[in-house]
């Protein structure tokens, strides 16, 4: 099992090539990323990470809603490469928005104010775990995924289409897909200015 584990945590990579060509059923995907929710640790068990899937037009409609939300701020000029970006997003087979529920955060600040300061911190810290959960999961699915970060410029129109609750705060977008290229070889630091070991 830990051999297993190991495997898919060396598999997971950044995948920029992705095509709209299914490779598991939207229930399968489905089930994926409610399991990563109910199954990620979060601090006092806050259980504040919330999660919005978006496949078919729903999909497409983001990757649109953020292409003409950049146009707007991106020089016409260099806009090219922009929209390139944007359209292989699109072409993709579907997105995990990952939102954190300010409210939970805001009562727990309130319930343990010695702790206060910590509370959005450790939000962000269990944000990020679910995040990798769920791209190690559709990539041991066979998808290929990418985590971007195009809040806060696509928060409100996000919120309005999709009648997302106030509290919910726009954490990252990961776009996925059939793979349709391989990423580049990754280069390591070496790990022993990385980990320390006293024993």
């Amino acid at each position: 099992m830990t051999n297993d584990f190991f495997s898919a945590v060396k598999k997971r990579r950044t995948y920029y090539g992705i095509s709209k060509e299914p490779v598991a059923s939207d229930e399968r995907i489905h089930e994926l990323v409610r399991e990563a929710v109910k199954y990620t640790p979060s601090a006092f068990n806050s259980q504040s990470a919330r999660v919005v899937l978006l496949l078919g037009e729903h999909h497409d409609k983001l990757w649109t809603i953020t292409k003409e939300t950049l146009r707007k701020i991106v020089p016409a000029e260099h806009f090219s490469s922009t929209e390139e970006k944007m359209n292989a997003f699109a072409s993709g087979y579907g997105t995990v928005l990952f939102f954190e529920d300010t409210s939970v955060v805001e009562k727990l600040q309130q319930q343990f104010a010695d702790y206060k300061d910590n509370f959005p911190v450790w939000s962000n810290q269990s944000s990020g775990m679910l995040q990798y959960v769920v791209w190690t999961a559709l990539e041991a699915e066979g998808f290929g995924a990418s985590l971007q970060h195009y809040n806060p410029l696509i928060d409100a129109e996000v919120k309005s289409t999709w009648n997302i609750p106030t509290s919910w705060a726009l954490i990252a977008q990961m776009p996925f897909g059939k793979p349709t290229a391989e990423p580049g070889e990754k280069q390591f630091m070496s790990l022993d200015e990385r980990v320390k070991l006293f024993s």
